[in-house]
């Protein structure tokens, strides 16, 4: 599904909202050392105005910190040369990895320090994807710079496919690995983190470690969604399963919350198993939005989004809510996949005659967010900034959230951009690893406000709605928990992060004791300032 879309009379307005509006990271004192061009990357390293303008910022446009150097690695070992060098240096200096620099906050950014370019590492070396399809479980090592669309490319040469998808592939086997990698077929399989059988990771001393659950554990744990704090992902290799041919996609409406989300939740469950989707995902449209926005996207026609827009106001529902389901299949089980849907669609409760359904290949339903993406980046909308907010709700108090933030602070207000909404089963995720979950139920649901500015003005209010809605769950005592976090402070990390605060910093201590790796977000402040004098 598209995770931006923007009305059309809008286009003017954001074409100058960029410039202004970010916000300036620190840098580091004192810039590069002349000896750092001595080393044999020196060949590959660019400190002209217009390579390190192209890494100043990311995808979010939110903050801009201008590195002084981007290196181009050809091999994982000169990332390694860099890092040692750094670390070593009587003034270290930042480090972060860079793919599709798809990150919103600053965690592909390196203020006063090094950028490293990591999509050169794929440059003519087609051996940074490999497919083992014989013998035992098929798995794919791919580098860590590798795009995932590339990686579906390759293993479907075999018959094969990782089991778990981002909803948009243009980014990074490392990238999303350092967060966590979540789509529609988490509730299942988990997290693409949870699909990792072994890493190659450069460390913040320069190290260059193969990590898995049984060997150098530790490192292995903490990478995976570490948020680049721990090391560089050079290598993964990621479990794979047979591929389908096609996909059966379906959106299902409905108008209220409590049988949106009883439907979700029996979805997810053990109840239906394989005879469900595939895939489950959930999304809200504003009832103001169906009326304001787009007349047609390229999922529904304009009829579609006219019959959606008559439910809401017949129903006087303030949001129409969808379930996205897919069923994946083979041609050989075309006959049998009508019965299969009918029989699933009978045990849901959505509104009558309101099932909307395509057909198409499964290279197609998996890389749908690049059709919207053409077309946005077609009339210059794609590049705007993106406050964005991805939160994760205990079911215990979604109905509760739901009721305080979508109709209540969202309800006078239309801000452009995607609601996301759907559940994910805990036990499929594996707490050893660094990404943070509610800790005390067996469901929780994903929300993602996934906000797009259009001028300098929609940037600061939606930073507050953001803050009113955080605020709301604190004072509400919702225990949730940021996905792809962002804090202004040392405190909020830590709160963050709870009871795996303290065995982080011991491993921060270990594996980047000079806090070189992905400083942008400033995870550890205080390690930082200890570093600092520890060297001067």
């Amino acid at each position: 599904m598209a995770r931006t879309r923007f009305a059309a009379f809008a286009i003017l307005a954001c074409l100058s909202a960029v410039a202004g509006q970010l916000r300036q990271l620190p840098a580091a004192a004192g810039g590069l050392s002349a000896d750092l061009f001595g080393l044999s990357i020196a060949s590959r390293l660019r400190t002209d105005r217009n390579s390190t303008a192209k890494v100043s910022t990311d995808f979010g446009l939110m903050v801009e910190a201008a590195p002084e150097a981007v290196l181009h690695p050809a091999t994982p070992a000169d990332i390694a040369e860099l890092i040692r060098f750094s670390a070593s240096s009587p003034a270290p200096f930042p480090v972060a990895p860079r793919g599709q620099g798809h990150s919103w906050r600053g965690q592909a950014l390196a203020p006063g320090g090094v950028v490293v370019d990591m999509r050169s590492l794929g440059r003519g070396h087609r051996a940074r994807i490999r497919v083992s399809a014989s013998g035992g479980e098929p798995y794919v090592d791919a580098g860590g710079e590798q795009l995932w669309a590339d990686v579906l490319r390759a293993t479907l040469k075999h018959g094969l496919a990782p089991r778990v998808w981002t909803d948009y592939l243009r980014l990074t086997v490392g990238g999303t690995l350092s967060n966590a990698g979540i789509g529609g077929q988490a509730f299942r399989h988990g997290p693409q983190i949870a699909n990792v059988h072994e890493l190659d990771v450069v460390t913040g001393t320069g190290e260059m470690v193969t990590c898995s659950r049984d060997k150098n554990s530790d490192l292995f744990f903490a990478a995976l969604g570490g948020l680049g704090q721990f090391g560089v992902i050079t290598r993964a290799r990621i479990r794979l399963e047979p591929a389908p041919k096609r996909v059966r996609w379906v959106r299902l409406a409905y108008s209220d919350v409590v049988t949106f989300t009883k439907d979700q939740e029996l979805l997810i469950s053990d109840r239906i198993g394989e005879a469900g989707f595939d895939y489950v995902e959930g999304q809200l449209q504003l009832n103001r939005s169906l009326i304001e926005g787009p007349k047609s996207t390229l999922f529904f026609s304009s009829d579609d989004l006219n019959k959606l827009a008559g439910l809401a106001y017949r129903t006087g529902s303030s949001a129409i809510y969808y379930i996205e389901g897919a069923m994946y299949y083979n041609e050989a089980d075309a006959g049998s996949m009508d019965q299969k849907m009918e029989t699933l669609l009978e045990r849901l409760s959505f509104q009558p005659g309101f099932v909307f359904t395509k057909d198409v290949t499964y290279v197609h339903f998996l890389d749908r967010v690049r059709q919207e993406e053409e077309v946005l980046r077609s009339v210059g909308m794609w590049e705007v900034s993106h406050p964005w907010l991805n939160i994760f709700i205990p079911r215990s108090r979604i109905l509760d959230f739901d009721a305080n933030v979508f109709k209540g602070m969202l309800n006078d207000i239309n801000p452009s951009g995607l609601i996301l909404m759907y559940p994910m089963n805990k036990n499929k995720w594996d707490d050893q690893m660094t990404t943070i979950t509610p800790s005390d139920e067996d469901v929780f649901y994903t929300v993602g406000l996934l906000w797009s500015a259009l001028s300098k003005e929609d940037v600061e209010r939606l930073e507050k709605l953001n803050e009113s809605v955080m605020a709301f769950c604190d004072k509400a005592s919702i225990k949730c928990r940021q996905y792809l976090p962002h804090y202004t402070s040392q405190d909020g990390w830590q709160q963050h992060f709870g009871a795996k605060w303290e065995k982080l910093t011991k491993l921060k201590a270990k594996y980047d004791p000079h806090t070189i790796l992905s400083p942008g977000q400033r995870i550890f402040q205080s390690l930082a300032k200890e570093a600092t004098i520890a060297s001067a």
